[in-house]
């Protein structure tokens, strides 16, 4: 007992030795981030965990919520990130030793000398002079334990932890992406249905155009060419409704399975017209730095890099000697009353070095750390590409209000314009050419402004995401928080 607990003691001690570089979180400034965005937006950072609940649009709270319980691609995620969490405790289990028993039990039979034996016809063999055998009863326990003496165990386990966490941070990654999807075909199943609108009450007012003309014709005012155009603008009209309602069943089958639903689950609820959503004007996106905190896919990366560094150490350990204990109990006896007089063990401890191997381990520790190096490099280019969708997001949501101010105007003046034209041609004070072009500008007025509203909602779902919305960044994502609760808690 004392030699083993005086190896176990050293095996502890030697098992400090960690080979490999500690990993250890970049700065911003290593990373690239400045300190503030090179667009104008507010300082503090507002909490974005519900951003879909700032529109104001029951649907659309709906369908998201709906999406992030029961969305596929959400569900797969969930079993990447159960792969992950095994896969961590199969590494865990290695710092532990391993313990197998066994038990047997054996019966042996003799003739005795002198004796005869033959066989019956039904095939049972008889011992004429009698026989005598003995029972055997074994019992085993065998102990194993791979030391690590220099981290190799540690650095996998650490390395293991990371990509448990980056599979939880590529959940919430995936989850933010279907819920901008949710967002945005809802908002363009709402456009369709605004420029369905916009292109039947032109329809309605080119009938009665269509109508005018037809008796002024008649009337022989005006020549048939006016019946003509009116007639072409008519169809060029109606042609545009048939790829409009096309455009909007895609929107609405598309929300259908972005929520685990057959594609026409969804347009009894869609089908009542409604507004395109409208959410706040301005967004308060804090500083670069918050947003390293908040997008799950910088954090993935963070993670990343951390397991590439981890696994260096892996691979540096392979270049030193390698400790196993091993150890075993057994007892033999002939009956199980007395199974535990006699105990026989042994333990064994044995040093393994590789000596050579044509460069293969060095070249491992080389590959490891280019596979950190290019770690690193993901994780810059995912913290830069992340500040990028921020700023173009910022860009675009301002692009889009100013827009939408405009066509506002536009649409005051076309549809002045076009009262007045509609008024003039019935009276013959103008030509039918001057009142088409007038409805044209009326419908092309009416479809720019539902647009740019659809921008700006477009815009500001991105903008939310980009700032890594819709999750609970507070807490790593794991099997108790990937049901529902990330985005809708």
């Amino acid at each position: 007992m004392v030699r083993i607990r005086v190896l176990l003691l050293l095996s502890a001690a030697l098992a400090g030795c960690t080979v490999g570089p500690d990993y250890r979180p970049k700065a911003a400034s290593e990373l690239g981030v400045p300190d503030a965005y090179s667009v104008t937006s507010a300082t503090t950072a507002a909490d974005l965990t519900r951003w879909w609940q700032r529109f104001d649009d029951p649907v659309l709270g709906q369908l998201v919520e709906q999406a992030a319980a029961a969305n596929l691609d959400i569900a797969q995620s969930v079993a990447r990130l159960r792969q992950a969490r095994e896969a961590l405790n199969q590494s865990r289990a290695s710092l532990l030793p391993t313990l197998s028993g066994s038990a047997g039990y054996q019966r042996n039979e003799n003739l005795r000398g002198g004796g005869r034996a033959f066989t019956l016809p039904d095939g049972t063999v008889v011992d004429t002079g009698g026989g005598g055998g003995a029972n055997s009863f074994s019992l085993g326990l065998s102990a194993s334990y791979q030391v690590g003496i220099f981290g190799e165990v540690r650095r996998t386990v650490e390395a293991s932890n990371a990509d448990y966490a980056a599979s939880g941070y590529d959940y919430a990654t995936v989850l933010l992406t279907v819920e901008s999807e949710v967002a945005r075909n809802y908002v363009l199943a709402r456009l369709y249905q605004a420029q369905l609108e916009n292109a039947r009450a032109s329809l309605a007012i080119q009938d009665d155009n269509l109508e005018i003309a037809g008796f002024r014709v008649q009337a022989g005012l005006v020549s048939s060419l006016d019946a003509e155009q009116a007639r072409a603008q008519r169809a060029q009209t109606a042609a545009t409704v048939p790829n409009l309602e096309q455009q909007y069943n895609a929107a609405v089958s598309r929300l259908g399975v972005l929520t685990a639903q057959a594609p026409g689950a969804l347009k009894p609820l869609i089908a009542p017209v409604k507004p395109i959503p409208r959410g706040p004007a301005t967004v308060d996106t804090g500083i670069p730095a918050d947003t390293l905190r908040q997008r799950p896919d910088i954090r993935a990366s963070e993670r990343a890099l951390a397991a590439a560094t981890a696994r260096i150490g892996v691979a540096k350990a392979q270049l030193y000697p390698a400790l196993a204990i091993t150890g075993n109990i057994n007892t033999n006896a002939t009956s199980l009353g007395n199974i535990g007089d006699a105990i026989t063990g042994g333990l064994f401890a044995g040093l393994t070095q590789a000596i050579f191997n044509g460069g293969r381990l060095r070249s491992q520790v080389r590959a490891s750390e280019a596979a950190a190096d290019g770690a690193f490099a993901a994780y810059r280019g995912t913290v830069l590409t992340a500040l990028e969708d921020v700023e173009n997001a910022v860009v675009a949501l301002r692009s889009a209000q100013e827009r939408e101010r405009q066509f506002a105007i536009a649409l005051d003046a076309a549809n002045n314009s076009a009262i007045l034209s509609r008024s003039q041609y019935r009276t013959g004070l103008t030509d039918f050419t001057t009142l088409n072009q007038q409805e044209i500008a009326l419908l092309s007025a009416r479809n720019g402004a539902s647009q740019a509203r659809s921008d700006a909602a477009s815009a500001l779902i991105a903008l939310y995401i980009a700032l890594g919305g819709g999750w609970d960044a507070t807490r790593v994502p794991d099997l108790s928080t990937t049901s529902n609760t990330l985005g809708t808690r």
